[in-house]
């Protein structure tokens, strides 16, 4: 059986690309490398080389892309690492790393999200966010997807906020959360309103800034 190696673009344009140094990119394609000789990650890998870059994976993704939705469920995480029952809201954010849609993540979808969650402009942050959030890609978040989000949330880090969630309580969190962002009562959620419900709480701003210089 022959396996196919992917072969990343050069450092350079990927540095013209991202907001990473060559130097730093280096680094990174050594550790990509080192998890994935093939060049390409499925899921199960994407989750283990994830946890390796950052050792409190727990606390990035949620500080990071999980703000917006913590804001509205007025909770707190204080969660020390990645926990074991993470599957499901890492699951989403493979998916928001695989842009393509093929199952597989090679290392310029890796690092081009990267440089968004680490460097990029709030701007650029919350468009990814929203992405992640917008699980069918219909360019809408709806209840449903929200539902899904905050089920995955909890399953990670129920256990550790303050206040603790309780079980029974999701779809009042959905309902806080549409509250805030459906500006027009639709029952979705757009890219601008999302936007701009984000732009007007310092909090999450705050949040969105909190790695800018991680590496």
């Amino acid at each position: 059986m022959t396996v196919v190696c992917h072969r990343p673009e050069g450092l350079e344009q990927l540095e013209a690309q991202t907001n990473f140094t060559k130097r730093e990119l280096q680094v990174l394609y050594r550790g990509f490398k080192n998890e994935c000789p093939s060049g390409v990650v499925n899921e199960e890998t994407f989750k283990q080389i994830y946890a390796q870059f950052f050792p409190h994976g727990g606390e990035f993704c949620l500080s990071l892309v999980g703000r917006p939705c913590l804001e509205s469920l007025h909770v707190s995480p204080v969660l020390p690492s990645l926990p074991a029952d993470a599957s499901t809201y890492a699951h989403y954010l493979f998916n928001a790393f695989d842009t393509t849609q093929t199952g597989s993540v090679n290392f310029e979808d890796f690092v081009t999200a990267l440089s968004i969650l680490l460097r990029g402009t709030i701007h650029e942050k919350l468009r990814w966010t929203f992405n992640l959030y917008d699980i069918n890609k219909d360019g809408y978040i709806n209840k449903e997807e929200m539902m899904d989000i905050v089920k995955a949330i909890y399953d990670m880090m129920g256990k550790y906020t303050y206040p603790v969630l309780k079980e029974d309580t999701p779809r009042q969190h959905v309902d806080v959360f549409f509250q805030k962002m459906d500006k027009n009562k639709d029952g979705i959620v757009t890219l601008d309103e999302f936007l701009e419900s984000c732009q007007e709480d310092d909090n999450i701003i705050r949040s969105l800034q909190l790695f800018q210089n991680v590496m």
